[in-house]
């Protein structure tokens, strides 16, 4: 999860980031990601099968399901279609859309490894 992504979601909670951080993020191998407890089987804001920061969801989730290792459809079968009660319920998304969605994604992840180097140099100094 990025800056910008806790950015977001302390905005909807209305926290400052750096609360929001300590509080609900934790820190592997330079990457920062939700703190998922132990009792929890999904995302600790997933209240009723519903997002309750929806609005601040990270990138990771605003491009879910879109995503470049879903795309074969063995994939998408097994970890979409199996998990997700929403597909094939719902506005059919142009392939447009969808690359728009991956490239999102990617573009995500390149930031994040980018962030997460830059704080293990920093912490070599």
């Amino acid at each position: 999860m990025n800056l910008e992504d806790r950015q977001r979601m302390a905005k909807v909670l209305k926290l400052t980031t750096q609360e929001f951080t300590h509080r609900y993020c934790a820190k592997t191998d330079g990457f920062f990601h939700l703190k998922n407890p132990k009792e929890a089987v999904n995302c600790l804001f997933l209240k009723d099968n519903q997002c309750s920061v929806y609005e601040g969801r990270p990138t990771q989730c605003r491009t879910w399901p879109f995503w470049p290792e879903n795309m074969k459809a063995k994939n998408w079968n097994r970890d979409v279609v199996a998990f997700c009660p929403g597909v094939d319920k719902g506005q059919v998304q142009s392939a447009d859309k969808i690359e728009k969605e991956m490239k999102r994604q990617v573009e995500a992840e390149a930031k994040l490894h980018s962030e997460a180097e830059q704080s293990s140099v920093m912490n070599r100094d």
